[in-house]
Order: C-alpha cells, then structure tokens, then sequence
C-alpha cells in the first residue's frame, strides 16, 4: 500500500505574538507529521519553522475599526489570493490564528471549499459584537482557546473547543529572572527600573508613546535615579521611538531591539499598551499599569459593542481587578505618572500582586502547543461536519 502524502496545512498570521503559538504548533505537528507543508503567511519565526509564506506578516497588522476601511481592497485581494493557492495545493486543514476579522473570513472561504477549519486564539467574542458566534459555530471546526473562561463561553454555544493554556506560561519560569535580564542589559541592580512598551504597531506607538514619554518623566522627577528602558517590538518601531525621543528631548532613555521579555523581567514597574503582552507581564509577575488610546470614531463605536468592564488581561483573568486601566482620555501622563508611583511605593501592594499572579500562572500551564497540536491532529483524522 502506497505511503499517504504529508497533509498540506494552510496557515495564516497576522501579529507577532500569532507567530510565536504558530512556531510552536508547527514544531508540535511535526512530531506528528514530520514531512508536513505550511503554506500561508508567516512571521519569521514561523519562517525559520519551515512555513511558507504569500507576503510579509505585517501586510494584515492594522489597527482599529475605522483605519482597516482604506485598506480593504488590498485584503480582499490577498484573501483571494491565499484562498486559490491552498486550494491549488491541496492543503486538508487551515487554521487561522488570530486577526480573527481576516482569519474568520477566510475559514468561511474555506470551510465551504471543504477545507477543515480551526482557529487559533479566540476573539473576543465574549467581550464585543456576540453575534459573531453563529458565524464561528458555522464556519469553524475547532476553537483552540488560551484562557479557560474562553473555553466556557464556546461550550455554552456548543463550539468544538479545547482550552489549550498559553506557551507563554509554559516556557516563562514562575520565578521571574529579574537579576540576570538586569545584567543582560546593563542595569544598576540598585536603582528602580520602569520599563515602557507602547505596543507593536505603528498606530500603537503614535498614539501612546509621547503620553508614555511624559509619564515617565515624571516619576523620574519624582524618583531621580529611575531606569527607563523600552524595547521596540521592530526596526520601524525603533526608529519611531527614537524620533519621539528626540522630539521631546529626553535623554537617558534606553532603547532597546527586540527583547521585551527581558526588559519586562528586568523591571519593578512596566508602562504598556493593552494586549498581549500584558500576559506577558502578569507571568513575569511585575506591577505594570495598563494605557490604550484608539481613534476618537472608532472608540466610539467600540463603547457601544464592549460588554466588559475591563480590557487588561490581568484584570479578566483575575478575581478582582489589579492592575490600573487607564483608556482613551483618562490616559494622560499626569495619571499614568501617579499609577507607577503608586507600585513603587507600595511594596505591600506589590507582593500580594505576586500571589494573584503566580495562582493564575499555574492554571495557564498545560503545555498549549502539544495540546493545540493534539487538537489539530483529532480534526484532520474526524469526518468532516455534515
């Protein structure tokens, strides 16, 4: 009997932090399948996992409801695009990871192709626009989901889900490796550190990092011997926050490529835009304040949707919320100013922070990319649905 061809795997990315799940679930597949193609769009580190990709990674990372509209010819295209390739080289799954506005619409492209569909990282459903729920219960096989309140929201409307953990809890050790990420960036271990991270998206940056800035001249007003480094998620990032540095002629700041994990572990204090990388800081179990500023219209319309009360992931994840959310005009620098002074100043505040968060730790770890693997797995080898 002749040997059955590796499966063809469609895949599709769109933020830095999809292409660390989907680096990690292609290196968990191919214990599986170790012949296996992924063929879509990646991030380099997808990339350097053997996956292929259409275009850069970055032609989907737009933000905002009302930014995407000038753009939507050219994402019609490339959906388009990737639709006619997968099918022209016989892919038997896709999975979206993410970017659920691009990624969901293809999966219903696709899904009626007869491709099996899962997503990877739920949207937020749960939080905004809940009528996406029938679309998803249609068009998707399998959800994969990182956080377990997540996973209760699609049992409850009877969508295939696995609640997988997050990669980060199981690669993030639960003692936070402050003193060396200090020594890795060349920091005084005696005097305090605030890391500032305005985000991994242009928009992001232009809309946050000057009231960032401001702030975090204050508390080194106020804290003469403060550290203040930022880590730029890319080059073009780099280049904006050295401009903006410039502009406001703020020196002793440093910049730093890449390594945001590092300077968040080197930290007693982070400064950050809402997202995922708020998870991130929760695991490395640092106080962190919480700012994010969307355009006016598109804020608008997003406080008639959001059925939440708040946005920070440490705040959902939880019993009661922590961390201070500072969102659209209650970000000033005044505000976030006094919100980092108060971590710094309240060591009490601090350690019973640490035990929240240590608690939530332990319930993220469940090795999320055998898992999600697992997941796909039992997909491609179920009958399709009816």
């Amino acid at each position: 009997m002749p040997a059955c061809p590796a499966p063809v795997f469609a895949i599709v990315v769109g933020e830095l932090s999809g292409d660390t799940l989907g680096a990690g679930l292609i290196r968990a597949l191919r214990q599986h399948y170790p012949d296996a193609r992924f063929i879509g769009i990646a991030g380099p580190q997808m990339l350097a996992e053997g996956a292929e990709t259409l275009c850069p990674m970055e032609r989907l990372s737009v933000m905002g409801l009302t930014e995407v509209v000038p753009r939507l010819p050219e994402l019609f295209r490339l959906r388009r695009q990737l639709e006619q390739w997968f099918v022209a080289e016989g892919a038997r799954l896709y999975i979206g990871i993410d970017s659920p506005d691009f990624t969901l619409s293809l999966a219903r492209r696709l899904h009626r192709r007869g491709l099996r569909t899962v997503h990877y990282v739920s949207p937020s459903v749960w939080a905004w626009r809940q009528g996406r729920i029938q679309g998803i219960r249609r068009d998707v096989d399998h959800m994969l989901t990182l956080l377990p309140f997540e996973a209760a929201f699609y049992q409850q409307h009877q969508v295939p889900v696995t609640f997988v953990g997050h990669p980060l809890a199981d690669t993030i050790p639960m003692q936070p490796p402050t003193a060396e990420a200090r020594a890795e960036l060349g920091l005084d271990s005696s005097r305090p550190v605030l890391a500032v991270l305005p985000g991994s998206r242009s928009g992001e940056v232009r809309q946050l990092l000057p009231d960032f800035l401001a702030a975090a001249r204050q508390v080194r007003a106020r804290r003469p011997g403060l550290q203040i480094v930022i880590p730029a998620a890319t080059p073009e990032r780099e280049q904006e926050i050295l401009a903006e540095l410039t502009r406001q002629r703020m020196e002793g700041v440093q910049c730093v490529a890449g390594k945001g994990r590092t300077v968040m572990a080197a930290a007693d204090v982070v400064l950050m835009a809402s997202g995922t990388a708020t998870l991130e800081g929760l695991l490395l179990k640092k106080p962190m304040v919480i700012g994010y500023r969307l355009g006016a219209l598109t804020y608008r319309i997003a406080r008639r949707l959001v059925k939440i009360d708040h946005v920070g992931l440490p705040n959902l994840l939880t019993e009661q919320p922590l961390i201070p959310e500072l969102i659209q005009d209650q970000l000033t620098p005044e505000a976030a100013a006094k919100a980092v002074l108060e971590w710094l100043d309240n060591p009490d505040r601090v350690a019973a922070l640490t035990d929240a968060f240590d608690a939530v730790h332990q319930r993220l770890r469940r090795d999320a990319s055998a898992t999600a693997a697992d997941a796909v797995v039992s997909v491609l080898a179920a009958e399709p649905r009816g």
